[in-house]
């Protein structure tokens, strides 16, 4: 049956406008998003599927593009609206995260860099600026790199950081493979961008590795 049959209190995005994105099951948001199912399956029904299959929207959304593209049902376009949406998401997050003091407290940086960088299938490597408060000036993807490394460059940091007028940094980056121990690279990449960024009067407070769960600290470890 067409979700278009359904009586109309049970369709999800009259759902959404009457009761909010919250009073929606996961399949039902999920189904939303699709927009339409396949032949054999109202969009509701494809988004339980894929929700058994993969086993969460975690897993689904982590999938590999080409693996993902090929699920029935889904396909480049709705590739394109998944990533779009999570990137929204991360977005909107970050925007929330430049009011006010918060990067204060250890656990509202991590719990920010978990949703930024958790689920991404290449190394990033990141830096948020703060003012002499502690206050979020920006947060910037500096580098890209593949599965297992990205090249960071003590020059491009340290510029970005003066061109944002930045009396602190934060460093982060994710470890694709889910294990968050730094490597030697790491250890190394960390004391030359602290000595350079010395050199101007700007602080490295932490450096962080994103893995899948945990969200390591240098300075924690005492490796800054």
């Amino acid at each position: 049956m067409s979700i278009r049959d359904w009586p109309k209190n049970e369709r999800p995005r009259e759902k959404l406008i009457e009761r909010g994105a919250q009073g929606l099951s996961e399949a039902e948001l999920l189904a939303v998003l699709l927009g339409s199912g396949v032949r054999g399956r109202s969009a509701v029904e494809l988004a339980r599927h894929l929700l058994m299959e993969f086993g969460s929207l975690r897993a689904l959304f982590s999938l590999e593009r080409a693996r993902f593209m090929s699920q029935r049902g889904l396909g480049p376009t709705r590739y394109c609206v998944v990533q779009a949406a999570l990137e929204l998401g991360r977005r909107h997050y970050r925007e929330a995260m430049c009011i006010g003091s918060v990067l204060t407290a250890p656990e509202a940086t991590r719990a920010f860099l978990m949703t930024q960088l958790r689920d991404r299938a290449y190394e990033v490597f990141c830096c948020l600026h703060l003012d002499n408060r502690h206050r979020l000036i920006s947060f910037e993807e500096l580098f890209r790199g593949t599965i297992d490394g990205a090249s960071v460059h003590p020059r491009e940091v340290v510029k970005q950081a003066l061109a944002h007028n930045a009396a602190a940094v934060i460093f982060a980056h994710n470890h694709p493979s889910g294990v968050a121990e730094p490597s030697h690279a790491d250890e190394l990449i960390t004391r030359r961008l602290k000595d350079a960024l010395a050199l101007v009067d700007i602080r490295v407070l932490d450096h962080f590795i994103v893995g899948d769960g945990i969200c390591m600290s240098f300075a924690e470890r005492g490796l800054l």
